[in-house]
């Protein structure tokens, strides 16, 4: 007979099992990932990532959602119908719209987080259809049109798309180090000396709930790399973690290659990302009206150690323009990936707030 302690195990693992589907969708069909039980909360890859992305902080979610990843058209398993081109948020966030009617239990709004890239999309989405979502957790979407030198800030990722376009996905990785570096850093501080993102316009954003900011670290802003890698040995660990808890401990080759299938894919992705989403996403213009009459339902979501950075500062000026509360997250701008388990903490407590 079980004991407790076996039971407790095996319901662990039951509830963090990944169960994956297929949506058809106009001009693609989607790959997803479910964990868990209760309301849905959708968590929208950005960047480069797709579904493994969210790995750690799924299962350790699924306790209380049904947690949904995805991978975004035209990634890893989401194939697209016809040749890549330009990517739309309107589209990804229809595509979030979709999997919430199809996986919500009896049609009740769900929870979206989004990150960088795909936080656009679920802001987006709640400014389109704001009945589909009870709560949208924005991290830090780079929303360079609410910067105070729009301009300036489109000019930075227009320089990494060329840099892509000429030299390949190294040579914009760097590009986009140089210039996303806070001032002082290696890469000059072109990113704050473009945007302007000085302390009068810091000061002229919404408060934040818990803490104040820290000293900006040199953070890359190769964020898509940085993600790609972290979360591999994130979800290594969490996928250790339970089968070690049920008794069912894990080939130490079988963890490596799936670590390594994870780089893989999201690195691959590297070259959607930086030709056919890096700039129109960035450059989104929301509907700021919609989204203020939304606003009880967001959270915009700032790293306590990217204060400083582009992302952030466009993320706190969003906040500000629509009257939408602020919450801190540790880390930085990849902070889901730095240290998972305190940031999917933060954002259990967000979504409970």
């Amino acid at each position: 007979m079980p004991t407790t302690d076996e039971t407790t195990a095996a319901a662990t693992v039951a509830a963090t099992a990944v169960r994956t589907g297929r949506l058809e969708a106009p001009g693609a069909t989607l790959h997803y990932e479910v964990r868990g039980r209760g309301p849905l909360l959708v968590m929208v890859p950005g960047g480069s990532a797709d579904a493994g992305i969210y790995d750690a902080l799924a299962a350790g979610l699924a306790d209380r959602w049904t947690v949904v990843a995805f991978d975004p058209r035209g990634y890893s398993r989401s194939t697209l119908h016809g040749p890549t081109g330009e990517q739309l948020p309107g589209t990804h966030s229809e595509d979030v719209a979709r999997l919430i009617e199809l996986l919500s239990p009896d049609g009740a709004p769900a929870a979206v987080f989004g990150s960088s890239s795909s936080a656009i999309v679920a802001l987006d989405l709640l400014s389109r259809r704001p009945g589909l979502v009870g709560r949208v957790v924005a991290h830090e979407p780079p929303l360079v049109e609410l910067l105070p030198d729009p301009a300036a800030g489109r000019a930075v990722f227009a320089a990494v798309q060329e840099s892509f376009l000429r030299d390949g996905v190294e040579a914009a990785m760097a590009t986009m180090a140089a210039g996303l570096a806070p001032a002082g850093g290696a890469g000059g501080g072109r990113y704050e000396v473009a945007t302007g993102a000085d302390e009068e316009s810091r000061a002229a954003t919404g408060p934040v709930e818990d803490g104040g900011a820290t000293a900006p670290p040199q953070e890359s802003g190769g964020a898509s790399e940085a993600e790609a890698k972290a979360t591999a040995k994130a979800a290594a660990a969490a996928e250790a973690t339970a089968r070690a808890g049920a008794g069912a401990g894990a080939e130490d080759d079988a963890v490596a290659e799936a670590e390594a299938a994870t780089v893989r894919r999201m690195m691959a992705n590297l070259p959607v990302f930086l030709e056919h989403v890096l700039c129109s996403f960035s450059g989104h213009v929301l509907d700021l009206d919609a989204l203020r009459a939304a606003a009880p339902k967001l959270v915009v979501g700032v790293g306590r150690d990217s204060r400083a950075l582009l992302p952030a500062v466009a993320a706190e000026r969003l906040a500000q323009r629509v009257g939408s509360v602020t919450a801190e997250f540790p880390g930085g701008h990849v902070g889901l990936t730095e240290d998972p388990v305190a940031f999917g903490a933060r954002l259990r407590e967000v979504l409970l707030g």
